[in-house]
C-alpha cells in the first residue's frame, strides 16, 4: 500500500508539473500572440495613414476640423459671458459634449482604416475609441475646458514620441494621437482601435500549440494511467501467487504429515501384530495419498488449460436428471450436513453437456457453499429455462462476499481474505473452474452476495 501510494503521489506530482510547464509556455505564446496581434495592426495601421494622407491628402478628420473652426469662435463668447463658476463649469461641459460627439460622428478615419485592412487581407471589422485628453479655447487668452489626469501629468512619451495611453485604454490598438490647434481652440486626442473577436483570432493562431500541449498532457495520464494500472495488476497477481504458493504448502503439508504419521504407526510392534489396526493405518493412508494425487492433478490440469483449450465430451442429457444425480452424490459425500432444497423447472429440456465437467461445476459451487458458512449450511438450488439458456442458481447462507473480493472470486488462485489465514481450506481454483466450464460450454457465471447475507451464483448455459 505504501509503494502504491508513493507512486500514485510522484505520477500526479509529475503529471502536475508537466501541466504548469505547458500552462506556462502557453500564457507566453499567448502574450506573444498578443503583442505580434497589436504590433501587426500598429504599423498596419502607420501604413494606413501614410497611404490616406499620400493618395486622398487628408487624415480623415476634415469635416471635423471645419465644424469645430465654426463652433469655437461661439464657444469662447459664451465662456467670457459666464456670470460665475457655476455656470462656467456647465458652459464647458455643454462644449466637451459637443467636441466630443462631433469627434466621435463625423471622422472618416475608420471607414478609411476598415477599407484598407481589407484590401490587404485583414480583419476589417473593429470597434475605435476616441480619447480628448486636452481641450482649450484660445482668445485673447487660454481657458482650459476638460484636460485629462493622464495629460496633466504630463505623461512620458512612447519611442514613437506620443504620449503613453491612458492604463484603461492599454488593451487597445492605438493608432495615432492627434494634437491640432487652431484660431480658437486647441485640441489633443488619441485615436484607439479594438477587435472584438481578437480573442479568437489569437486563439486560431495559437490552436496548434494549444493542442499540441493538450495532447501531450493527455497521453502522459494516460500512459501514467496504464502504467500505474499495469503495476497495480502485477502487484496483484504477485500476491496471489505467493497467497497460492501459501495455501498450496498448506494443503499438501496436511495429507503428506498424515501419511508420514501412518507410516511410522505401522513401524511400531504393538501396531504390527494387530491387523485391525494395520488395516486402518493403511486405509487412511490411502485416503490421503487420493487426496493428495487429486490435488497435484488439480494444479496439471490448471497448467493444461493454460497451454491449450480442454476439450469437452458432450452428450444430450436430461438436465434435471443430472442435477439430481450429482446432488444426491454431494449429500452422500462431503455434504452430508447440509440441507440442501431444489427446485426445478426445466420442462423436460435436454442439454448438450460434458457430464464430467458439469458434474466438476455443480460440486464446487455446493462444496464451496458448505466450505464458507459458519453455521449449519442450507442451500437453495434453483434451475428453469430462460431465453434459450437453462439457468442455475445456487444460493447458501454463508458468509458472504464482499464488493471487492466479487471482483475476483473467478480468477486463477484468487482466495477472498478470509482463505488467508486458513480457517477455509482450498487453492483458489474451485470457482476458477466452475467459470472456464460455464465457458467451455458457451455460457457464463456471476454471483451475487453480500457479507453476512450468504451469496448466489448463477450458471447459463445455451442449450
Amino acid at each position: 500500500m505504501k509503494k502504491r501510494n508513493t507512486v500514485l503521489i510522484l505520477g500526479v506530482m509529475s503529471i502536475l508539473i508537466l501541466i504548469s510547464v505547458q500552462a506556462f509556455i502557453i500564457i507566453g505564446i499567448w502574450q506573444q500572440k498578443n503583442e505580434m496581434f497589436a504590433l501587426r495592426y500598429n504599423i498596419l495601421s502607420k501604413d494606413a495613414l501614410s497611404f490616406i494622407s499620400r493618395r486622398m491628402s487628408t487624415d480623415g478628420f476634415d469635416t471635423v476640423r471645419f465644424l469645430l473652426r465654426q463652433y469655437s469662435e461661439q464657444a469662447v463668447k459664451e465662456l467670457h459671458e459666464a456670470k460665475n463658476e457655476k455656470e462656467l463649469a456647465a458652459k464647458k461641459k455643454d462644449i466637451l459634449d459637443y467636441v466630443t460627439t462631433v469627434v466621435n460622428k463625423e471622422q472618416d478615419l475608420s471607414g478609411f482604416l476598415s477599407d484598407y485592412f481589407g484590401r490587404r487581407g485583414f480583419e476589417k471589422k473593429f470597434n475605435y475609441s476616441i480619447v480628448i485628453n486636452d481641450l482649450e479655447m484660445i482668445s485673447n487668452d487660454t481657458i482650459v475646458v476638460y484636460r485629462s489626469q493622464d495629460f496633466a501629468n504630463r505623461r512620458l512619451p512612447d519611442r514613437s514620441g506620443k504620449p503613453a495611453p491612458p492604463e484603461s485604454y492599454r488593451s487597445k490598438i492605438l493608432v495615432n494621437w492627434f494634437p491640432w490647434e487652431d484660431n480658437n481652440y486647441r485640441l489633443v486626442f488619441d485615436y484607439f482601435i479594438d477587435f472584438s473577436d481578437k480573442q479568437q483570432l489569437i486563439l486560431k493562431e495559437t490552436s496548434a500549440s494549444l493542442g499540441m500541449s493538450t495532447l501531450s498532457i493527455l497521453l502522459v495520464g494516460i500512459m501514467f494511467m496504464i502504467t500505474f494500472r499495469n503495476l497495480m495488476e502485477e502487484k496483484r497477481l504477485s500476491n496471489l501467487k505467493t497467497d497460492f504458493i501459501n495455501n498450496m504448502t498448506h494443503e499438501l503439508k496436511t495429507p503428506l504429515s498424515t501419511i508420514t504419521v501412518a507410516g511410522k504407526t505401522l513401524e511400531m510392534p504393538q501396531i504390527r501384530s494387530n491387523d485391525a489396526k494395520i488395516l486402518e493405518t493403511a486405509k487412511l493412508i490411502g485416503k490421503q495419498s487420493v487426496h493428495l494425487n487429486q490435488l497435484i492433478n488439480m494444479i496439471l490440469e490448471i497448467s493444461m488449460w493454460e497451454r491449450t483449450q480442454f476439450q469437452l465430451d458432450k452428450k444430450k442429457v436430461e438436465i434435471e436428471e443430472i442435477m439430481n444425480d450429482v446432488v444426491d452424490s454431494f449429500k452422500s459425500g462431503g455434504g452430508n450436513n447440509a440441507t440442501i432444497n431444489q427446485k426445478y423447472n426445466f420442462s423436460g429440456a435436454k442439454v448438450d453437456l460434458d457430464i464430467v465437467y458439469f458434474t466438476t461445476l455443480l460440486n464446487n459451487l455446493l462444496s464451496n457453499a458448505v466450505k464458507y458458512s459458519d453455521k449449519i449450511p442450507v442451500i437453495e438450488i434453483e434451475g428453469f429455462t430462460r431465453d434459450n439458456n437453462i439457468c442455475i442458481k445456487v444460493s447458501d447462507n454463508g458468509i458472504g462476499i464482499n464488493k471487492l473480493d466479487q471482483k475476483h472470486v473467478f480468477d486463477k488462485f484468487y482466495r477472498a481474505t478470509t482463505g488467508n489465514i486458513h480457517k477455509f481450506k482450498g487453492l483458489g481454483l474451485g470457482l476458477y473452474y466452475v467459470k472456464k466450464i460455464a465457458e467451455a460450454h458457451g455460457g457464463d457465471v456471476t454471483v451475487s452476495s453480500k457479507p453476512g447475507k450468504g451469496s448466489i451464483f448463477t450458471v447459463i448455459i445455451p442449450y
